[in-house]
């Protein structure tokens, strides 16, 4: 009986000593999730506050502008000036001119009848009278925020302070202190800023940030966090609660499922997991298929296709972007090769991160890995984003160099980021691709469907050449063909398209004569 409970308490002891640290480290792994969580959701919106101060600043700036304007107001050089200061502005989508709290012209033109001033919410402490909820006169189902200084407003979409890459669910809002909720993506978040009934739901999980002048939170449904925390935790407990051998391979195990972001993207780089996919790209005159733009894919080792908006951020930050488009590169040559050095007049576009452009080694990168591949320099385009111009100087030599060798260059997303005409007009460029947002308002009456026209003399004018982003419905196409835009690239054509697709649709076209229905 005594060697019995002895034996009985020494398995229980050892039980507790093996379940007590395992159950400790998954509480411990719960907290530290739950910590990182809300830490994640207070920068999400820390970054909201960060966008609402940038477009106010903006606002302030393009309103100071005009204001010392000394042309006469709403004359055909006022509007024209106007329409400039919107076009340089990334979140001011009209500026409009009072006289008397009456509305007689904006940046698209003069107003007849002309409207009336709107009611003031609040004024900032720069001076600025804002109004939150604005119908604008050509379209009044999407309301604006109007932020008003002297005889001049500007019209900024409120869903811009909150227009934010999340994981699904997540929700963001941002608002005065005083509780006006400026711009909002979903219930949750608004019930934690409103001035009249301010809560905290009890199934959600939040992060707040504070800026004079400012408030913002983001949430996150607690019921998902509560599955994916209690996965986790139990995926780091070990089987084993008696051999040492056991603890150690837990540990071993539970460390590569908590392998960071980076640490997984840089082994994939070390790994070659990376893809391409290939956009055709139509000429609109012709209906031939003239080349395509390399999409790179993360291809994980389970199958699985990472989106690059997924990772390239990512990527540039830790200087792997480099790394990634010589793969990308490598790709284009070893599928494409053959058909390029068939086809001398098709070319492929690859996409290049403003840090490679800035530091210029993408022009030794492509020289280095085209020598001896029998693909011609100028088949290999290289777009780059708006981002990679904000050092002009340095741009300007990349630039120069890579035109030297042959590549053409094309400015990506045109009128999404920080750039202007001075860019165009200092930089030695051959294309302009027409971001897809602007192609989307083709036949609406949003805000913003006047650019696209703008855009495009802009470019005749600097003899560019256009690519359209996004094409996806028919009267989309007949404006492009319309407005003489020379390429042209989207679903209405084709998906991107693997390889082996991408050639048997160009052999399509091709023999057809004409475009083939997009594949589905």
């Amino acid at each position: 009986m005594k060697r019995h409970r002895i034996i009985s308490l020494s398995v229980l002891l050892a039980l507790i000593g093996a379940v007590g640290p395992v159950a400790l480290s998954g509480y411990i792994a719960w907290r530290t999730a739950l910590g990182k969580e809300r830490e994640k959701l207070g920068e999400l919106a820390e970054l909201s506050i960060l966008r609402a101060q940038k477009a106010f600043a903006e606002s302030h700036e393009a309103l100071a502008e005009m204001a010392a304007s000394p042309l006469a107001p709403c004359t055909l050089p006022h509007i024209a000036k106007m329409r400039s200061v919107v076009l340089a502005s990334h979140y001011v989508v009209e500026l409009g001119y009072f006289r008397s709290r009456t509305l007689l012209c904006t940046s698209w033109g003069a107003i007849t009848p002309p409207g009336h001033q709107a009611r003031t919410d609040f004024v900032t402490p720069d001076g600025l009278q804002v109004t939150a909820r604005l119908r604008p006169l050509g379209n009044p189902r999407h309301p604006m925020m109007a932020l008003q200084q002297g005889a001049y407003n500007a019209l900024v979409n409120p869903a811009a302070l909150t227009d934010i890459i999340v994981a699904p669910n997540v929700e963001l809002a941002i608002a005065t202190p005083e509780g006006r909720v400026l711009s909002s993506t979903g219930a949750a978040a608004t019930a934690l800023l409103s001035a009249a009934h301010p809560r905290s739901p009890a199934d959600v999980l939040a992060g707040i940030a504070t800026r004079p002048g400012w408030i913002a939170a983001a949430t996150e449904p607690l019921s998902q966090m509560d599955a994916s925390l209690q996965a986790e935790r139990m995926q780091i407990m070990p089987f084993g609660v008696l051999a040492s051998g056991l603890l150690v391979g837990m540990v071993v195990w539970v460390s590569r499922k908590r392998l960071s972001p980076l640490a997984r993207l840089q082994l994939a780089v070390q790994r070659r997991e990376f893809v391409v996919h290939y956009q055709p790209i139509v000429a609109l005159a012709s209906g031939a298929c003239v080349g395509a733009e390399a999409l790179v894919r993360w291809q994980r080792d389970d199958g699985d296709l990472v989106q690059p908006n997924n990772f390239i951020a990512l990527a540039e930050q830790h200087d792997l972007s480099m790394a990634i488009a010589e793969q990308v590169l490598r790709a284009v040559i070893r599928e494409l090769g053959q058909l390029l050095a068939q086809e001398p007049s098709l070319h492929v576009a690859i996409n290049v991160a403003a840090a490679d452009i800035k530091s210029g080694r993408v022009h030794t990168m492509l020289a280095r890995t085209l020598q001896g591949s029998g693909v011609n320099c100028r088949q290999i385009w290289v777009e780059a984003t708006e981002r990679s111009f904000m050092d002009i100087e340095a741009a300007r030599e990349t630039i120069r160099h890579l035109r030297a060798a042959g590549h053409s260059v094309a400015i990506d997303d045109f009128g999404t980021g920080y750039s202007s005409l001075q860019y165009l007009q200092g930089l030695p460029m051959d294309a302009l691709k027409i971001d897809k947002s602007f192609v989307d308002t083709i036949g609406t009456n949003s805000a913003t469907s006047s650019v696209t026209s703008h855009i495009i003399e802009m470019a005749k004018t600097l003899e560019l050449l256009t690519i359209a982003e996004g094409v996806e419905r028919q009267e989309q196409l007949d404006y492009l063909r319309e407005h003489a835009v020379d390429m042209a690239q989207g679903w209405l054509f084709s998906r991107a398209l693997p390889a082996a697709a991408f050639v048997a649709y160009h052999a399509q076209v091709r023999a057809a004569g004409a475009l083939p229905p997009a594949p589905a």
